[in-house]
């Protein structure tokens, strides 16, 4: 007998790119697998023509298969390896192909180099708040090891439904919304590597009925892992918001976040700096941790600043709650919130037309 194609695949699955530090099967390197007799040929696309690591490739394949071939018991002939490239980014190759979500206009990402930012608060406003401006607006909870969008949206008691093999999304305060939250028990710890994260993202996006929609809000987790590059080779999305807070440990890995959505092709629409400041019962502001690190972070790498979301009782009362909505009966916090949103509706039309145009703010 010979190597068989889940041999080869499984050896393959061992082999990283030394830049992007995932295996080539998960990056989609690999194109094809040739098999005649004991002789294999492998196909690997590269992300670059001139890419300085293809010796260094070459030769981990090559043990790899080989190492794979000794642990099977079965012979090896021939291998011969071709490398072909695809200089088109991750997000260019998903725009060009099918689209699995014809009927949304829109796809934003919110992603944050870090945990513990606000990011999921941030989505779960964008999209409530974008909402109320009359557009057709789902959030999608990508989050799928720490999801937070069942208590922000006070999804605790409302059941599941599923139409055939397509789920059907909670529809709470405006907005279309889908959690894995839901769909597990509450308490569980998903204990999964990165194929398990891939294909519960992936049935979350596609397998929910999201119906017409202006914009689909994608609360990513945090840092720059699996999700954000399944989300990139699947969906097409208009581009990615990062949340940051305004000390440099935030901004060190906001950076990080930025040039990952890059890397993948994938616009960045602006920057939102989240807990800008205090805001105390008696209305004074307090700048609690530097109030407009994240603004002049996002001058400094020019990227539109979107503008800040400040610590607010009512916010953390009202996101506690799952009663979004009520955010708006503060006023001053209702119109951080709005102006969020119209800023990033800007930024979403102005890339409509092929560009960005930094936007103007006034800093006091």
């Amino acid at each position: 007998m010979a190597l068989t194609s889940k041999h080869l695949h499984d050896a393959l699955r061992t082999v990283q790119d030394p830049d992007l530090k995932k295996d080539l099967v998960t990056l989609g390197m690999v194109k094809d697998v040739v098999q005649s007799g004991d002789d294999v040929r492998l196909v690997i696309e590269l992300t670059t023509p001139a890419c300085p690591m293809k010796d260094k490739i070459r030769e981990d394949i090559d043990g790899a298969v080989r190492a794979k071939a000794i642990e099977a018991g079965e012979p090896l002939g021939k291998l011969e390896i071709e490398f072909t490239a695809d200089v088109r980014t991750a997000n260019e190759r998903t725009r060009e192909g099918a689209n699995p979500l014809p009927m949304v206009k829109n796809i934003i990402a919110v992603g944050a180099g870090k945990g513990g930012v606000g990011k999921s608060t941030v989505s779960a406003n964008l999209a409530v708040g974008l909402a109320r401006y009359g557009a057709k607006v789902g959030l999608l909870d990508g989050d799928i090891y720490g999801p937070s969008v069942p208590t922000l949206l006070g999804l605790a008691d409302i059941p599941t439904a599923a139409r055939g093999n397509m789920l059907l999304p909670f529809e709470v305060h405006g907005i279309k919304a889908m959690t894995l939250g839901k769909l597990v028990e509450p308490e569980k710890a998903l204990v999964w590597r990165g194929p398990m994260a891939h294909g519960a993202f992936k049935q979350l996006a596609t397998q929910t009925d999201w119906g017409a929609l202006d914009y689909l809000i994608i609360d990513l987790p945090p840092g720059t892992g699996d999700v954000p590059l399944t989300m990139s080779q699947l969906l097409p999305l208009t581009g990615a918001v990062v949340v940051c807070t305004p000390q440099r440990v935030a901004q060190d890995d906001a950076r990080r976040a930025v040039r990952m959505f890059q890397q993948l092709g994938i616009p960045i629409l602006g920057v939102v700096e989240n807990m800008s400041h205090f805001v105390g019962d008696d209305g004074k502001e307090y700048d609690l941790f530097g109030r407009g690190g994240a603004q002049s972070m996002a001058q400094e790498m020019g990227l539109p600043y979107l503008g800040g979301m400040p610590i607010h009782m009512q916010l953390r009362a009202n996101s506690d709650a799952g009663t979004p909505l009520r955010n708006w009966e503060t006023p001053a916090l209702g119109r951080d919130i709005d102006a969020l949103c119209q800023r990033l509706a800007s930024q979403v039309s102005v890339q409509a037309l092929g560009g960005f145009v930094q936007p103007t703010l006034s800093v006091r």
